[in-house]
């Protein structure tokens, strides 16, 4: 199956910069200081290529200024490349005119801002049915949509409530809901929890996730904290001005950084929260191993290590490591586990 979104070779140069200095900025690929200081232009993506899978969620990080926030802006053309090419469900949507584009961003796309953005003079539920009005859905259909999605949010008997009567992390809820009661395909998540307390913060992430599970929205999250992106992201894109620099799952990234600014990122996060069961298991020397271990526990190949050592610290006998259909892909034994723990903890 081909994927959700895909950003080919795109770039964003603002300022008033002729083709030819453009074409020269692309090709030579200079800095985002050079660009400044030789054609008084500023480069906000350089020739960014990745793809996202449908369901996944693909979360985009950086420091402030590295890019990524702009680059969201493209996915919905709220920001026109310079130059390269977005395909959304292999639909480029670069060709679309005013009105087609105004249909895909109100049916396909649903955005999360960090600001919340809601509209002081509406209830909770009337900014939830908001697109649904923009859509011209009727009052009846929009009112049981968005009365079914605070529900979903965990806002049920709020919706006659205003923006100023809710906490910051109900507001999220709302701007979250907002986005959901159309149905889009897609999510946008433009830093959505970076403004809220740390434990606001990490209930609401724990809610997205499960949010997430269940109506597998494929997602494009932003944001500028490692850990937040271990947590709720599938894989990871590291910017930096402007650029990508790596791509790959949590536990590619912070057991294989690309270079040493990604190294300097990740030298903070724990291993044992993302090397995996399948990064550490054995395999044995033929299937016939299998048989003669039946009734051992059995463990998913994606789980941590930190929660593997509850379950290996229980089972003397080795551990199976299965795929999402049961298949037998290995096994643990408890002196592998210690000893791959002990190794995380070297490299912390």
């Amino acid at each position: 199956m081909s994927s959700a979104i895909q950003l080919q070779n795109v770039w964003k140069i603002f300022g008033d910069v002729p083709n030819n200095i453009s074409n020269s900025i692309q090709t030579e690929t200079i800095s985002k200081q050079e660009a400044l200081e030789r054609y008084n232009c500023v480069i906000g993506v350089s020739n960014v290529s990745f793809e996202v899978k449908y369901g996944e969620i693909f979360c985009v990080m950086g420091l402030s200024g590295s890019g990524k926030s702009t680059l969201v802006r493209h996915i919905n053309r709220l920001l026109e490349p310079t130059s390269g090419k977005i395909l959304i469900n292999n639909q480029d949507i670069m060709g679309l005119d005013k009105i087609e584009l105004e249909a895909f961003r109100n049916t396909k796309i649903g955005m999360v801002f960090q600001n919340f953005a809601l509209m002081p003079h509406r209830s909770v539920l009337d900014n939830i049915a908001m697109p649904l009005e923009i859509r011209g859905v009727n009052k009846n259909e929009r009112v049981n949509a968005a009365t079914t999605i605070l529900k979903t949010v965990e806002l049920e008997g709020w919706g006659n409530r205003y923006a100023h009567e809710l906490s910051g992390g109900m507001q999220q809820r709302v701007g979250l809901a907002r986005a959901l009661a159309a149905d889009p395909d897609i999510l946008l998540m433009d830093e959505p929890f970076s403004a809220l307390d740390p434990l606001i913060r990490r209930q609401l992430q724990n809610e997205f996730i499960k949010l997430s599970s269940d109506l597998q929205k494929t997602t494009v999250f932003i944001t500028h904290d490692l850990d937040e992106a271990v947590r709720v992201g599938h894989r990871i894109a590291i910017m930096r001005e402007g650029a990508v620099i790596q791509v790959g799952t949590p536990e590619e990234i912070v057991i294989s950084p690309a270079d040493d600014y990604v190294a300097e990122f990740v030298k903070g996060i724990s291993k044992l929260k993302v090397v995996t069961a399948k990064s550490i298991m054995q395999k044995p020397e033929s299937d016939e191993f299998f048989h003669d271990i039946i009734g051992h526990e059995r463990v998913h190949q994606d789980i941590p290590l930190n929660q593997l050592i509850r379950t290996v610290t229980f089972h003397k006998d080795p551990i199976i490591v299965t795929d999402s259909d049961g298949v037998n892909l290995g096994y643990i034994t408890q002196p592998s586990l210690f000893k791959s723990v002990i190794e995380e903890n070297n490299d912390v």
